[in-house]
């Protein structure tokens, strides 16, 4: 039975207080895992970019100079140093966006957990928000938009590093110089059931070398031996990162807490906002409505 309308709205302030003190703590757990998370990438880049020259090219890093290799050394550094920096950047509070994406934001949230996705969280309908009393309200989907947006501008920074690492390292002579921009982008966005090898972080994969290609008729096994590229790289993967670093999985076990309890929130705040519609409406037809 829908309640009063008055009552409804009593149930919602309570809601909305729910609703804020949980965004205060996402945004907590959130500043707790990004400072770990910095410090992990920091560690992670120069690791991969190690493996690289010692062992994807090791001749090509020995033909280096020595002032060489530490110009390219400092610069990985450096850029390490910015990308632990450009993801605690990524960090706000929550805000009351004025367009919420009307989507099924809860299906697509996608927690990874030693290197392996687990199940997407159930989904519930979202519908326009209308708060004409209160336009300021902070809603369960504002709150969910957030925290994708934030997610994604983590996995957006991983990608830029992993470009910017290899694009150093080509630079450098040690990835190979006529390896194509096209190709060297692509591989820091590579999904990790594209990639071969047991390195973390690093992306191993067969290329056809650039230049003149033989036609099929003159093609023989031996020039296809030839004009085929083995290509090791950097791409930083999120779930190799936290799957190495246990206080990186602890965070995110809270953050996976924390999503489990806004789902609830979000399911309640819907069909508290359902009896909110439908006591208006009727108290709109009791008004209007007149004996013949």
């Amino acid at each position: 039975m829908v309640g009063s309308v008055e009552r409804i709205e009593r149930d919602l302030a309570v809601m909305d207080e729910a609703i804020a003190a949980l965004a205060q703590e996402f945004h907590a757990a959130y500043s707790n895992y990004l400072n770990g998370l910095g410090q992990a990438v920091r560690q992670q880049l120069v690791l991969a970019s190690f493996h690289v020259c010692t062992q994807g090219y090791p001749e090509q890093f020995l033909n280096l100079s020595y002032n060489q290799r530490q110009q390219l050394q400092k610069m990985l550094r450096t850029l390490a140093h910015q990308t632990q920096e450009e993801l605690l950047a990524q960090l706000h509070i929550p805000v009351v966006t004025e367009s919420p994406e009307a989507v099924d934001l809860f299906d697509e949230i996608n927690e990874l957990e030693a290197g392996e996705a687990i199940a997407s969280l159930a989904t519930f309908e979202t519908s326009p928000l209308k708060s004409e009393k209160n336009p300021q309200r902070l809603t369960p989907i504002h709150l969910a938009q957030w925290q994708q947006d934030l997610e994604r501008a983590i996995a957006q920074e991983l990608q830029t590093a992993s470009h910017a690492a290899n694009r150093l390292l080509q630079q450098a002579g040690v990835l190979p110089r006529k390896l194509p921009e096209p190709l060297l982008e692509a591989a820091s966005r590579a999904d990790a059931a594209d990639i071969g090898g047991s390195t973390p972080n690093l992306m191993n994969l067969l290329v056809e070398a650039a230049g003149e290609t033989p036609t099929e008729k003159d093609r023989s096994d031996e020039s296809r031996k030839q004009s085929i590229m083995h290509i090791v790289a950097i791409n930083l993967r999120l779930p190799e990162i936290e799957f190495a670093n246990a206080s990186l999985t602890a965070a995110r076990s809270q953050i996976r807490t924390l999503l489990s309890r806004l789902k609830t929130l979000g399911r309640d705040y819907q069909k508290k906002q359902r009896e909110r519609a439908i006591a208006e409406a009727q108290d709109a037809w009791r008004a209007s409505w007149t004996e013949d």
